[in-house]
């Protein structure tokens, strides 16, 4: 029998998921379909529930309904509840289950396919939304020296800080206040740069010596953010590309029980990006 998965999403026609899930169904044999899914914007729990209905077994949620699924789940794993946001959902016998892989995802592609380790290392994430909260834990669970959190809005980073203030220390950051400091790795968890003409909020100088930018999101050339650092002397630093595949293959893993090898989809999705 083969199993339902998709991703769900508005706008969901430029995703990478089905072609990620279907080369990881591929090496690990699973019988498994995997497709795209667009949900109106004020119909996504009509649309979760069409897919139930239909035999969907699994979803991946993306923008903009990860904190409506979180809120869909009749149980949540500890790092869906950390976020409060969910990009994953398993069916159970009892209904929907959340998860949330992203956290995983950046922590696994700066360990195994960049070398970066985040122990005793001084970090800042720029951004305080649901990326940001999404990667929060997984990081403080790698024991760096500081976690530091920056946001236009200040009141949105202290409360970031405030909701993982019982699983290490979150040092919410005005944007005024970053001048002068320096980190070992900073990471871009906002959608700043992504527009047309964009310009980013952040100081100059943030990067300590052999920093390492990382950009949650991911293009076709290097990002604002990544230019921006670029231009700064930062020479090592990574697009989201491998976060999307690390984390989709810790959703596989929930779905299927297997965690599938990433390099060769890796290789499959930008091929020349480890040359």
């Amino acid at each position: 029998m083969t199993d339902r998965y998709a991703v769900v999403g508005n706008p969901v026609a430029h995703s990478k998921s089905p072609t990620i899930h279907a080369a990881f169904a591929r090496a690990t044999g699973q019988a498994m379909t995997y497709e795209r899914l667009l949900a109106p914007l004020d119909g996504f729990a009509d649309t979760v529930r069409a897919f139930e209905a239909a035999g969907g077994k699994g979803l991946n949620v993306t923008v903009p309904f990860k904190l409506q699924a979180f809120a869909l789940a009749v149980h949540a794993s500890p790092r869906a509840t950390a976020a409060g946001a969910c990009n994953t959902l398993k069916l159970e016998a009892d209904g929907w289950h959340a998860d949330n892989t992203d956290g995983i995802g950046v922590v696994r592609d700066l360990s195994r396919n960049h070398g970066v380790s985040l122990a005793d290392r001084d970090v800042l994430i720029l951004g305080a939304g649901g990326a940001a909260r999404g990667i929060v834990l997984p990081i403080l669970g790698e024991k760096p020296r500081s976690v530091s959190i920056a946001n236009r809005t200040e009141s949105r980073a202290e409360d970031v800080a405030a909701r993982f203030s019982r699983d290490g220390m979150v040092t919410p950051l005005p944007v005024a206040a970053l001048a002068g400091r320096t980190f070992d790795i900073v990471l871009n968890a906002t959608s700043a740069g992504l527009a047309a003409g964009a310009t980013l909020p952040w100081p100059r100088g943030l990067f300590r010596p052999g920093a390492f930018a990382y950009d949650l999101v991911y293009g076709d050339g290097p990002t604002l953010f990544l230019r921006w650092a670029g231009a700064q002397g930062v020479t090592r630093m990574a697009d989201g590309l491998g976060m999307l595949i690390e984390q989709a293959a810790e959703s596989f893993r929930i779905w299927r029980g297997v965690l599938p090898d990433t390099a060769p989809v890796f290789e499959l999705l930008r091929p020349t990006a480890r040359a």
